[in-house]
């Protein structure tokens, strides 16, 4: 598959390295990883932006809005924004394509492509709440970073397995990231 990963600026970055881990080498990733989420890569994850660029075949900078990927002539199947901060998905939600981010997800919509989002805030206000609906009356996948525990986890790494899983189901891909619930309670 050819994807586009974007990560943003919210609390979580270890959803979407570990989602890059997962799709590397065996599809084509474009990412693009915004300003506020380096910062946020150096504090919970402690690397650099270029580290996590290594994991995809192409990277761009959000400011880059002639990329090809900012164009509907660029065939991708899908587009993952994780996390996505409350920002990103307002302007999403809104037709605000000021940054590549934002005009690529702008894209994936107007080309109704599939459009995957795991948005990372707690409590969710009325405007996050609305902003989810509107995205997801669009057609927009809409996985929160709420894991299950049916298959007990032990780690937090499993914990994030099992939202990447979840995304890689959404894009029909196939995995082993998490058991999978088989109705007995043992």
């Amino acid at each position: 598959m050819r994807l586009i990963v974007a990560i943003t600026g919210a609390s979580g970055v270890c959803y979407g390295k570990r989602l890059l881990e997962v799709l590397k080498d065996k599809n084509e990733v474009h990412l693009i990883i915004s300003k506020a989420s380096e910062k946020i890569l150096e504090h919970e994850l402690e690397i650099t932006k270029d580290e996590l660029k290594k994991l995809a075949n192409f990277s761009y900078n959000e400011d880059n809005i002639t990329s090809r990927i900012a164009s509907g002539s660029f065939k991708f199947d899908s587009m993952i924004i994780i996390p996505c901060s409350m920002k990103t998905l307002a302007g999403i939600a809104h037709g605000y394509s000021e940054n590549l981010i934002l005009r690529a997800a702008d894209v994936t919509l107007k080309e109704r492509r599939k459009l995957i989002i795991v948005p990372r805030e707690t409590p969710l206000n009325s405007v996050h709440l609305s902003n989810l609906l509107n995205l997801s009356l669009q057609g927009v996948s809409i996985i929160p970073a709420m894991p299950a525990f049916y298959h007990k986890p032990q780690t937090v790494a499993s914990v994030v397995d099992f939202i990447v899983g979840k995304v890689l189901d959404t894009l029909n891909l196939k995995h082993s990231l998490f058991k999978r619930w088989d109705g007995n309670s043992k």
